[in-house]
């Protein structure tokens, strides 16, 4: 691990200083000692992708404005696609080697059930029921099918079950498994928990503190995912300016550039298509600001390679115990 995150200069930090308002040096102890397996500290992710036409936007996006991309994530789900929509941008993200993840389905906010609708939000995204999970599995055997190598769940049953399908070769041993920002944990004993249930990423929510991170840095390695701007219903919370010390503490970890004060578009359709390329092209315009501020302060150094995607060695249940 190079010093890089550790030595960058932080916002304002020479002004304060001559001002006599300089703020307390970083502890050492506080930063993560994890990588990705190539020594990078960081990749990039475009959220919210929800078809061809939006991953074409965002590819010709990311070449104007120069932001390096690893992973394009979609949040309608699998079922939300067509076999052709599916291999197409399964085409175009690889052709710039970029990894693309699609959500698996059903999931409990578009379920019959009314629990989800009431004050305490009970059950949320999870799979409800045997057949929930059924749609899910199915989702993720047609989607790997089809050429894509990484899987967004909402449900630790599913998690687990599609971790033991990998096990058992139904779906391609090299599938990434990432946890949704809709359940992601919120302490380090859920994180180690999710790690060991097949997570290869973790999307935490974008509220947890710096001293959050490094806890959870203690216990697991697992990749972790924050939204940099998060969608209005997962809080609206910029973070530009923290970009360098998440990355600090947090490594390795995905910047997701999110958007604040955007309408929501799942489940997406031609109905919301002006909304979604806006939003598609805003997101890697939010991308080249966080950039711009790590360079700014000397800390866009240890950028994992392009192309890359694979977590390493992570910590797993034995498989075969789901059968005990």
């Amino acid at each position: 691990m190079t010093d890089t995150a550790t030595a960058a200069r932080r916002p304002g930090e020479q002004a304060l200083s001559a001002l006599g308002l300089g703020a307390p040096a970083l502890d050492p102890a506080d930063a993560s000692t994890h990588t990705f397996p190539d020594g990078g500290r960081w990749r990039t992710e475009i959220p919210s992708c929800e078809g061809p036409e939006a991953l074409a936007v965002i590819l010709k996006e990311s070449s104007r404005l120069d932001v390096p991309i690893h992973r394009i994530s979609q949040g309608s789900g699998v079922w939300m696609l067509t076999d052709a929509e599916i291999t197409e941008m399964v085409e175009a993200s690889a052709e710039r080697d970029i990894e693309l993840c699609l959500f698996t389905g059903p999931r409990g906010t578009w379920d019959i059930g009314g629990s989800v609708r009431s004050d305490s939000r009970g059950g949320g995204l999870r799979a409800r029921g045997h057949d929930a999970v059924a749609g899910c599995i199915e989702d993720a055997v047609r989607a790997t099918e089809l050429g894509v190598k990484c899987l967004l769940v909402a449900d630790e049953g599913v998690l687990w079950t599609l971790h033991r399908a990998r096990v058992a070769g139904i779906i391609p041993a090299d599938t990434t498994l990432k946890v949704s920002a809709l359940i992601g944990p919120v302490n380090p004993a859920a994180y180690a928990v999710y790690e060991k249930l097949g997570a290869d990423s973790l999307n935490v929510p974008s509220d947890l503190t710096l001293d959050h991170l490094t806890e959870i840095r203690r216990v697991s390695a697992a990749p972790m995912d924050m939204y940099i701007e998060a969608p209005d219903d997962l809080g609206g919370y910029i973070r530009m300016y923290e970009v360098a010390e998440l990355i600090r503490r947090g490594a390795p970890l995905y910047l997701k550039f999110g958007l604040s004060k955007a309408p929501g578009i799942y489940p997406w359709g031609t109905h919301l298509r002006d909304v979604t390329l806006d939003t598609a092209r805003e997101r890697v315009r939010r991308g080249r600001l966080a950039l711009d501020l790590l360079a700014r302060h000397g800390a866009d150094g240890d950028m994992a390679a392009l192309g890359t995607r694979l977590p390493g060695t992570l910590n797993r249940f034995p498989a075969e115990s789901a059968t005990d």
